[in-house]
């Protein structure tokens, strides 16, 4: 008798990470069950994949929201995996640092409570490194480790930090709570670049878009590492599969770069396009000012100053996936915007 195709739920399947996922999930012959406020927006990730080249036969999706309980229990239904991506990135942070909080843990906790009731082997989270190295006196340079943890009580750290490493904590808890440490992996992405599958992309892409557009003069003085976007979809499909991913926390991140490099290698390759990039840091006491003004500019006062760089080696050591060199993540990405007529 032949076995069946297991079925792997997506949430937010609509996402920039979450198209990528769903595409390498379906080329691999997997059913995707992808999670969509509305099923009109399904119809248009359908669409976006397969004028990507994916076959779509095995897609289907569902309505479920975050905020809300109901459809959770249909949506985990006879779903052997579950890739929970679904959570917002805001452009602009909140003057209130705990206020992205209880959504983003509740929705978390309705997805954990939902896949463990369905008896699933594993659910992979989206987390971010931003709930690994937010904390004080990192000084000018700061390794990250699986076992570092943000502080969300330092009032430095971003609302969207907050939320993350709140409810990153909260899931891991619920999951020794209900026993089932072992069916949970997460995953922190760092800086997100690389083409997108269709017209939605990241706060990351959407960064080097103004950088094009000559909203920063000069940028931050701060340094990420660097994932793209392909990789990162990658990693989230072995952490799913690879049994000694089990209760760990993969970083998904690569080398890192400068803001300013980013901007400098985009310059060198379109000179004329680029004549607007920002060139060289701004000091830091005028981005702290600067951010008085301009939310926008917020997400990055607790990072100035610091060049992050992750130890992943055992991420590759564990999963088998490596990272590409980020200058061709910078280069993909400009590609991407220049295609949809953003720069």
């Amino acid at each position: 008798m032949a076995e069946k195709t297991p079925t792997i739920l997506v949430t937010g399947v609509s996402g920039y990470i979450a198209g990528h996922v769903t595409a390498g999930l379906l080329q691999r012959g997997y059913k995707v069950r992808g999670t969509v406020r509305s099923l009109k927006k399904g119809e248009r990730v359908q669409q976006d994949l397969e004028e990507f080249g994916v076959d779509t036969a095995k897609l289907s999706f569902i309505e479920a929201d975050l905020d809300m309980d109901d459809g959770w229990e249909d949506a985990t239904k006879d779903c052997q995996y579950i890739q929970h991506l679904a959570s917002p990135f805001p452009m602009e942070q909140p003057t209130d640092r705990e206020a992205l909080v209880p959504a983003a843990r509740a929705g978390a906790q309705r997805v954990l409570a939902a896949g463990f009731a369905a008896n699933v082997d594993r659910i992979v989270l989206t987390s971010s490194l931003v709930s690994m190295m937010g904390k004080p006196g990192k000084g000018a340079h700061m390794m990250v480790t699986e076992d570092d943890w943000s502080d969300p009580d330092w009032r430095a750290l971003t609302a969207y930090a907050v939320s993350k490493t709140r409810a990153e904590l909260s899931a891991w808890d619920y999951a020794r709570i209900q026993g089932f440490q072992d069916r949970l992996t997460v995953v922190n992405p760092g800086f997100v670049l690389g083409p997108a599958i269709g017209k939605t992309y990241g706060t990351s892409l959407a960064l080097i878009e103004q950088m094009f557009k000559g909203e920063f003069p000069r940028t931050p003085k701060a340094c990420f590492p660097i994932v793209d976007v392909r990789d990162l979809a990658n990693l989230h499909i072995e952490a799913m599969l690879v049994k000694k991913a089990a209760g760990r926390r993969l970083i998904g991140a690569g080398k890192s770069l400068w803001l300013r490099e980013i901007a400098a290698i985009a310059r060198a390759a379109y000179p004329k396009r680029g004549r607007k990039l920002p060139k060289g840091d701004m000091p830091s006491f005028i981005v702290k000012i600067a951010a008085i003004f301009d939310n926008r500019i917020k997400g990055v006062l607790s990072d100035l100053d610091t060049c992050h760089e992750v130890d992943n080696a055992y991420v590759t050591d564990l999963t088998g996936v490596s990272f590409r060199d980020p200058k061709q993540s910078v280069l993909d990405s400009c590609e991407y915007l220049i295609a949809q007529g953003k720069i």
